[in-house]
């Protein structure tokens, strides 16, 4: 594991080794404010060995939210909570950026927001985003500069913009969900790129400002183009998933050995020189030590693994069993049953 166990150097941010536990929402909340138990997970999480930490989607405004157990960074009030995370991660010689959301179309909203009129259905019903005004756009825009702002304030190493997974910044880069004939619609990045420009006016210039980046945004050509112009705009890094999962074309060969969102983040990083992350079905330490040195991609994420087992990089770097996730169709740790498979095996076999 020559190369997942080298430090890292991101900006001015020093990374023990090349793990990312990725945002993951979990729910812990009631109202947007940081709980006991909140602080207690990602405490076990940087415990376990990781060198950064993303935290889960925390949403800018509430009127975004994806759900109502959300973390919330919406107002001054919240700093001092999500503070307490980070003391609690930094205190396990473990980094923590934030990630910075808003759902959009896609969200619990009675009457959400979108780029263009776009009918979608999810939750159990089907609501049709209202496009936004200019208005909007700058008001959204805002909330998410002053997210970042309390970011910096709370502590975090850096934020990570949420622009993938169909969520607001994902409508916005997808051409068959954003129809706008304005700048917004002729440039869709512009509506990051203005982001970013008001976080750089809030923060110092050393604070970390990356974005999870959609690689199919519908296409990997539109991916591609997408990160090209966010790197000339002074983006730090990209952490590469999936974009708008029903707007989203895929064309990789099924020869290709990883997957396809790991594919995504390998033909960006041929054409970018900011760090890159990937993504999806890195389950083993021999797995994530192939993508580093096959791709040329410098972090790679650990998700579903970190939450069968906390202590994934500690256990890799022992050569100790880290767990295995069965991809179960409903997945407990997403709320949507009572047990976790690949969980309850790795207790066993671990106790």
């Amino acid at each position: 594991m020559k190369k997942l166990f080298t430090e890292f150097n991101l900006k001015n941010v020093s990374i023990k080794n090349r793990i990312c536990v990725p945002p993951m929402v979990i729910g812990l909340t009631d109202d947007g404010y940081v709980t006991a138990e909140n602080i207690a997970r990602y405490k076990e999480l940087a415990k376990g060995g990781a060198g950064l930490i993303i935290q889960e989607a925390t949403c800018i405004n509430m009127d975004g939210r994806l759900s109502p157990k959300q973390l919330g960074i919406w107002n001054d009030e919240q700093i001092k909570g999500l503070k307490s995370i980070v003391d609690a991660v930094h205190a396990e010689d473990c980094k923590i950026f934030i990630q910075i959301h808003h759902a959009g179309v896609v969200g619990i909203s009675e009457a959400p927001l979108c780029p263009s009129a776009y009918e979608y259905t999810g939750y159990g019903k089907t609501v049709v985003g209202r496009e936004m005004t200019e208005e909007d756009i700058k008001s959204v825009q805002n909330d998410f500069i002053q997210a970042a702002r309390r970011a910096y304030e709370a502590g975090y190493d850096g934020a990570e913009l949420h622009g993938c997974h169909g969520y607001l910044i994902s409508q916005f880069l997808n051409k068959n969900i954003n129809k706008r004939t304005d700048e917004y619609g002729k440039n869709p990045e512009k509506f990051v790129t203005e982001i970013l420009d008001g976080i750089r006016k809030v923060t110092p210039k050393e604070f970390v400002v990356g974005i999870r980046l959609g690689g199919f945004e519908p296409t990997i050509e539109a991916g591609i183009h997408h990160a090209k112009v966010l790197e000339q705009s002074g983006i730090d890094f990209f952490d590469v998933s999936y974009g708008f999962s029903i707007e989203q074309e895929m064309h990789v060969s099924e020869e290709y050995k990883f997957s396809n969102a790991i594919y995504a983040a390998e033909k960006i990083k041929e054409v970018v020189s900011v760090p890159v992350f990937g993504v999806n079905g890195i389950y083993s330490a021999e797995t994530a030590e192939a993508v580093l040195n096959e791709t040329n991609i410098d972090i790679v994420d650990i998700g579903k693994g970190s939450l069968i087992n906390p202590n994934w990089a500690n256990d890799a770097k022992n050569g100790k069993d880290t767990g295995k996730c069965f991809n179960c169709a409903k997945c407990m740790w997403f709320g949507q049953s009572q047990v976790c498979a690949g969980k309850v095996m790795f207790e066993k076999n671990n106790k």
